[in-house]
């Protein structure tokens, strides 16, 4: 196997690091909701001044000082703080997305010099891919390589420089304003939503402070009030420029733990925004918790572990024991990934509800899933006239399957194992799928996967056989099992007895005699047990 490339180690995933609850803010009056919206438009163009994309590289502490110096005259100082960090932060996001764009760009470039190099019809290996089919195809690849490496030329031109490209109120929604037919949306229904999108009613938590936000203020009772920018003073109801909004709050989800945060006066951090298309207003509150240790590798392994394999619409999962033996049967958990993006996360979100369940019932401590990343695997230059499978690829939410999968188990008590995805799906189906299936039970190559990621978080060897020895060596290329691992103590020892044989008897030379191994069948093999036959039957 001298292909087979290393694999990474397998590690438990650290635990979630902050928490958001949200609640709808109910019976709004119409002085409240006009309140909210100039304090949105207002705060929100604040924010679109001061997200200077162009600036370049000068992102630093002293540029944010002044940033924050000129904000304040047209705010204050808390309002300034949490708007030059909101924008602070999306820069940096969007330099992150310029790298990874960058980098794709140059696998794209480097597949398609790859195969134009290579002569047209020239067949391909299961690791790389062959020439083009024909002359017209090779042109057309030639345009295309000449594109892609235009943009990278520019992205790299604005990587050096720190120019980035943001768009606030999302590239998305900017884009459905030329296609508002296909969107069933009128002019003025995408206006609202736009702006809506672009407002800024937030603020950052500042522990020490009244309930933990000055700003943005609720009340143990559920009291909302909001501290008005310098502008819009006129519009307070409260003493110290604030406004009073008359409807209350209570967080059903998490509220014991938020109550006893703003009790203790600790920080916590709150976000106001309209939903245009249902009509209502929200308050979304969220607050950091202290970096949680994860528990040792051994630790997570000490019950078994539940395999899980992705897949496009549903999770296979296989429980194992400890030592890496299939239990009972598979479980698929499905989900439909069409439709919106909330109909999406609210598939995702029922799917692991139920795997968590299921884990929690069966008393397992963790949970085996692949590590994957698909960033260089979505290109069109790699997998050419597959388009099904780069949808199949793209359409699969790894990175928000990660983290809702890491923060629901830990409110479980269950640790999550990310593992190497490396040939899963194959040693699975080669090595699990055929032994387990019976006449009752159906086996898939995803369920046989499953068990492959559970054996390799459990730190069992996935494949149940090796590759027979080279010629010459004992068993002549005969097969060679791995159940006893490489540092198990007699491994390498001679078969025990049989517990059913009769003591030996010394033979007359005083050597001993080399008998066979007991037989297998009941007829033949021997017994240490006598029969006795007693005349008369006992009926006293």
């Amino acid at each position: 196997m001298g292909g087979v490339r290393k694999l990474a180690a397998s590690f438990v995933a650290p635990g979630p690091c902050g928490v958001a609850v949200r609640d709808r803010l109910k019976h709004l009056t119409a002085r409240d909701e006009r309140m909210l919206r100039a304090v949105g438009a207002h705060q929100g163009a604040l924010a679109s001044g001061d997200l200077r994309c162009a600036d370049g590289l000068e992102h630093g502490a002293d540029t944010w000082a002044a940033r924050k110096r000129e904000l304040t005259a047209l705010s204050s100082s808390r309002i300034a703080g949490a708007i030059t960090k909101a924008t602070h932060d999306q820069w940096a996001l969007a330099r992150r997305c310029q790298a990874a764009h960058i980098q794709n760009l140059a696998a794209g470039i480097k597949t398609l010099r790859h195969r134009l190099s290579l002569p047209v019809g020239e067949k391909g290996t299961k690791r790389t891919a062959g020439g083009y089919r024909s002359k017209g195809e090779w042109f057309c690849k030639s345009r295309r390589l000449a594109m892609l490496e235009a943009r990278h030329t520019a992205a790299v031109a604005d990587w050096q420089a720190g120019r980035v490209r943001v768009v606030r109120g999302g590239k998305r929604l900017l884009n459905t304003r030329h296609h508002l037919a296909e969107a069933e949306l009128t002019e003025d229904e995408w206006r609202q939503r736009w702006e809506a999108e672009r407002w800024f009613i937030a603020a950052d938590g500042e522990s020490g402070k009244r309930f933990g936000n000055e700003t943005i203020r609720v009340t143990p009772k559920g009291e909302v009030s909001v501290k008005l920018p310098a502008p819009l003073a006129h519009l307070a109801n409260a003493r110290h420029s604030r406004y009073i909004l008359s409807a209350r709050i209570g967080f059903a989800h998490r509220g014991a733990e938020w109550a006893d945060r703003i009790a203790a006066n600790r920080a916590v951090a709150y976000r106001i925004h309209l939903d245009v298309e249902r009509g209502r207003w929200y308050l979304t509150a969220s607050w950091q918790r202290p970096v949680v240790q994860t528990i040792p590798l051994e630790t997570a392994r000490a019950r078994g572990m539940i395999g899980v394999d992705t897949n496009a619409d549903h999770f296979a999962a296989y429980r194992l024991d400890r030592h890496g033996n299939p239990a009972g049967e598979p479980h698929r958990f499905g989900y439909d990934l069409s439709g919106t993006a909330g109909h999406r996360d609210a598939q995702i979100r029922h799917a692991l509800t139920r795997l968590i369940n299921w884990a929690v019932r069966v008393g397992v401590a963790a949970i085996g899933i692949e590590d994957l990343d698909f960033t260089a695997e979505k290109t069109r230059e790699k997998h050419g006239r597959r388009k099904r499978f780069r949808q199949l690829i793209s359409g699969m939410p790894t990175g928000k399957l990660k983290a809702r999968l890491v923060s629901m188990a830990a409110e479980h008590g269950l640790s999550v194992v990310a593992v190497d995805p490396a040939y899963t799906s194959l040693w699975g189906a080669q090595h699990w799928q055929k032994p387990l299936t019976t006449p009752h039970r159906r086996m898939s190559r995803h369920d046989a996967a499953g068990i492959a990621i559970g054996r390799r978080a459990l730190g069992h060897p996935v494949r149940r056989r090796t590759a027979p020895p080279p010629h010459n060596r004992s068993d002549r290329v005969g097969h060679r099992t791995v159940q006893a691992g490489p540092g198990d103590r007699g491994r390498e020892g001679t078969r025990p007895p049989t517990t059913d044989r009769p003591p030996e008897e010394p033979s007359p030379s005083g050597k001993r005699k080399r008998e066979p191994s007991a037989s297998n069948t009941v007829r033949d093999a021997p017994s240490t047990q006598q029969w006795a036959h007693d005349s008369l039957m006992r009926t006293g």
